[in-house]
């Protein structure tokens, strides 16, 4: 299967459809014959074929869809290409600009399915009929995980306590409204969408800067896998589904849909991946011990010298490198896929000539990622001229993927900043494309983007490499 990215929208193609729905449909007639006219619509109905091509249409999000070191990735992304994949149909896929668009593109019938958790209220029931993963959304309160007898456990005990939220967000009205409920007393702090986001605010609570803030649980499980230290079990409103959906006259394609999902296969397949994106930590690698004073790094040290000579990289940080990847642990694999020592994405891998089964080889894992940052290298020199500045951007595109930084330099270019310098110009850039103001804006092609993990990563890599330059040669 092949991707193919657009500014749009993604397609997801296959060359034998044709061929498959043939012989599918050759066996359907065979089926058929012989059968009156009441049994060909009872067969008809049982058969829940889908289209040949599913026209689809998602959001930019966190939970979502979205693109990480250059691969498309996202719970409802993810459920979305396996039913696809299943059922053998190809994947018309179109990121559009909000909730609102998006329900006008089916209306219009524009797309067959939208592959986003919408809400099942009366308002959306108008024009889409719920259909596949069903999912609870409801706000929580994010505190710091304090002994059981510190922790607020009912909504009374927010009286005196200072909360922030975003402004004119529905967490805002929310505790507007619960704050009338308990006759006052809640201090509601309410912070500009240009200053701060709702994943600012929560690793805000988790660096003690603020006490408490309030998201919806999903968006609380996500962050709650790169913050340990946090409690997110205080319901602060009632439960509201949201589900895929179609269109009202597409009835037979959600009861098609809902068919697959109630299968035992999809059913665990969807458990991998509510635990792949909203349980499985996102920052633990486990310990490695340095001593740097017999001028060793790693027990790799032999392999980061010989990739780094080859590809013309200083072989200390590719070593600094591997420690901020994995530390150093050749069998890592992350929630994402990545493996091995640096961290490669299997697709990656075979881009580069090596098979995703050799990705725990320290050697063949080492080597390759030699080879992709000198390609970065290459790629961003037309962007980024000084190649000791460069540096730091290339780290980013490892890091994060190419798509991002080529949109932070855009973002920077276009808001007043230097697009060639790092340090407080393009990092800055790369934090706004979690806003939807700015991945939404018409210089970003690849979407919304997470990119405090990616900021924190260049920093301390170049870190660690300044001090690998003066204590190891």
């Amino acid at each position: 299967m092949s991707d193919n990215h657009y500014r749009e929208g993604i397609t997801v193609g296959r060359p034998w459809l044709a061929v498959a729905l043939c012989v599918l449909a050759l066996v359907s007639i065979a089926a058929c014959r012989g059968k009156g006219a009441g049994a060909e619509q009872e067969d008809e109905a049982a058969s829940h074929r889908f289209p040949d091509t599913l026209r689809v249409a998602t959001l930019y999000s966190p939970t979502s869809y979205f693109l990480y070191r250059d691969e498309p990735m996202g719970y409802d992304y993810a459920l979305l290409t396996q039913m696809a994949a299943d059922k053998g149909v190809a994947v018309d896929l179109v990121v559009a600009h909000s909730l609102q668009k998006m329900v006008e593109m089916l209306d219009s019938g524009k797309v067959d399915l939208l592959a986003y958790e919408i809400p099942v209220t009366a308002e959306y029931r108008k024009k889409v009929h719920p259909c596949g993963p069903e999912n609870l959304t409801y706000q929580v309160l994010v505190q710091p995980k304090k002994d059981k007898e510190k922790l607020i456990t009912d909504v009374t005990e927010l009286v005196g306590e200072d909360i922030y939220v975003e402004a004119r967000s529905k967490y805002q009205y929310r505790l507007e409204n619960l704050n009338e409920e308990l006759g006052g007393g809640i201090n509601i702090h309410v912070i500009d969408r240009d200053t701060l986001l709702t994943e600012d605010l929560i690793s805000m609570v988790s660096d003690e800067q603020i006490p408490l803030t309030v998201v919806d649980n999903d968006i609380a499980r996500i962050n709650k896998t790169y913050y340990k230290d946090l409690d997110i079990s205080m319901p602060l409103s009632f439960p509201q589904q949201s589900r895929w959906g179609v269109a009202p006259d597409h009835a037979w394609l959600a009861d098609s849909i809902d068919r697959w999902f109630a299968q035992e296969t999809p059913r665990r397949r969807q458990a991998e991946l509510l635990k792949r994106y909203f349980e499985l930590s996102k920052i633990d690698m486990g310990t490695f011990t340095l001593d740097l004073s017999k001028g060793h790094v790693s027990p790799f040290d032999h392999f980061f010298r010989e990739s780094g000579r080859e590809n013309g990289i200083d072989w200390r940080l590719m070593a600094a490198q591997g420690y901020h990847e994995s530390r150093f642990n050749p069998d890592r694999v992350s929630w994402a896929g990545a493996r091995g020592i640096m961290q490669i994405m299997p697709r990656t891998a075979r881009a580069y000539n090596l098979d995703a089964s050799r990705l725990a080889e320290p050697e063949a894992n080492i080597s390759t990622a030699a080879k992709i940052m000198r390609e970065l290298d290459r790629s961003l020199a037309k962007k980024v001229a000084d190649p000791k500045e460069r540096i730091k951007f290339v780290l980013a595109a490892y890091n994060g993927g190419i798509g991002h930084v080529y949109d932070a330099i855009a973002l920077a270019a276009k808001y007043g900043k230097n697009p060639q310098v790092w340090n407080g110009n393009v990092e800055q850039a790369l934090l706004m494309k979690a806003n939807p103001e700015y991945y939404s804006d018409p210089v970003c092609r690849n979407g919304y983007f997470r990119g405090r993990e990616t900021v924190a990563y260049v920093r301390g890599v170049m870190n660690f490499y300044e001090t690998l330059k003066k204590k190891v040669t």
